[in-house]
């Protein structure tokens, strides 16, 4: 007699591919964003009324300054200057990205290459021809020095980045394994976290790396500003947008904020919307204030520079007011709804409530792993963002 055999029931696939497709986009969004904005940022740099000096005052001069800027169009904005000592204090205020002392035999082009080094080679390269033009070979002139640890000027940036991602990957654990505390206590830890971020970036970019060789403390202070208005920014957000938290803090820190930093290439040489940013976005306040302090002895707009990180962690403190009023609000509507239920009799026991309407370990045993599942899987967004 033959034993029967069983079919076995596969699993319907619907849920889990659903399931899977929805988490799936995230990954997507981001790699068409990157995509977008750091190849519509970088693509063909090109300039844009870079502005360049004649320094002089004789006829030649201010003919010869007429000539570059007719051949060029919108592409220089050339002026003239007296003498070497305007061009060089405009130069060390960043007003100017070069300035071109015309001579026979040796010509000279005075640059600041800790404020662009990649504005200063386009600038060298247009008075390169001109130089060409006379048969005789162009000096170059740095009127800044780099730090021992970045000669190139690129250090600065990259530790933008470092502060960013300690940052903005810090909100998801905040807002989502934080969930069940009070926005104050949220906000508390967010400030504690943004010190350790800016300590850790200040470390490594000084004694470490000597990116940084003077003025460690203004750094440092840029640093724990620019850190905590993007800590505290994705605090609030997540209130209202929670998983998709991620993705918003990626447009905001990542996406537009290394492209409009000004770390590859400043304004003059970008398009008018990333070139637009720069003058306001939290990136640049931080990149271009440290620049203004290491480099330029606290000056060239460094007041400007220090407002924008003021001015972005004073939005993120309007951010996290509201999500605290939002949240109070949907715990009073919850205590409501579960106040009625109990009046009307309805069966069931009724767990506490928490700060996010339920309380923290209440409910049935599925609903608590399906919200730490949902938690787990947020930290995971995020870590795979970074």
């Amino acid at each position: 007699m033959s034993t029967p055999r069983t079919t076995a029931v596969a699993p319907a696939a619907g849920h889990p591919l659903k399931h899977l497709a929805f988490h799936l986009l995230t990954p997507l969004l981001m790699c068409l964003g990157m995509a977008l904005a750091y190849q519509g940022a970088f693509h063909q740099p090109a300039p844009h009324h870079l502005k360049v000096a004649v320094v002089g005052v004789a006829p030649e001069v201010r003919a010869l300054a007429g000539a570059v800027q007719g051949r060029a169009g919108e592409a220089l904005d050339v002026t003239t200057l007296p003498d070497r000592a305007a061009a060089e204090q405009e130069l060390l205020d960043r007003d100017l990205v070069g300035a071109f002392l015309p001579d026979a035999s040796h010509p000279e082009l005075l640059v600041a290459k800790a404020n662009s080094d990649t504005s200063a080679m386009a600038a060298e390269k247009v008075f390169q021809r001109v130089a060409a033009q006379q048969g005789v070979p162009l000096a170059v002139t740095d009127l800044t020095t780099p730090s021992e640890g970045d000669p190139t000027g690129q250090g600065l940036f990259f530790l933008l980045v470092a502060l960013s991602i300690g940052s903005y990957g810090s909100v998801a654990v905040i807002g989502a394994a934080g969930a069940a505390l009070a926005m104050r206590i949220r906000v508390l830890v967010g400030l504690a976290v943004s010190l350790a971020v800016s300590v850790i970036g200040i470390l490594t970019a000084g004694p470490v790396f000597h990116v940084v060789d003077h003025d460690l403390a203004g750094v440092w202070a840029l640093g724990w500003l620019y850190s905590a208005g993007v800590i505290g920014i994705g605090t609030g957000l997540h209130t209202f947008l929670r998983r998709w938290t991620t993705l918003a803090m990626m447009v905001l820190f990542v996406m537009l904020n290394f492209t409009s930093s000004g770390g590859v290439y400043r304004p003059e040489l970008q398009n008018g919307f990333f070139g637009g940013l720069h003058s306001f976005w939290a990136g640049a306040g931080f990149l271009e204030g440290a620049r203004s302090l290491l480099y330029f002895d606290g000056g060239a707009g460094f007041g400007g520079h220090l407002l924008t990180l003021v001015l972005w962690l004073a939005a993120a403190g309007v951010l996290v007011l509201g999500a605290a009023r939002y949240e109070r609000r949907g715990r009073a509507a919850t205590s409501t709804a579960v106040g009625t239920g109990a009046a009307g009799g309805v069966g069931g026991r009724v767990g506490p409530v928490g700060r996010t309407g339920v309380a923290p370990g209440a409910g049935v045993p599925g609903e608590r792993a399906g919200a730490e599942e949902e938690i787990e899987e947020e930290i995971e967004e995020s870590a795979a963002a970074i």
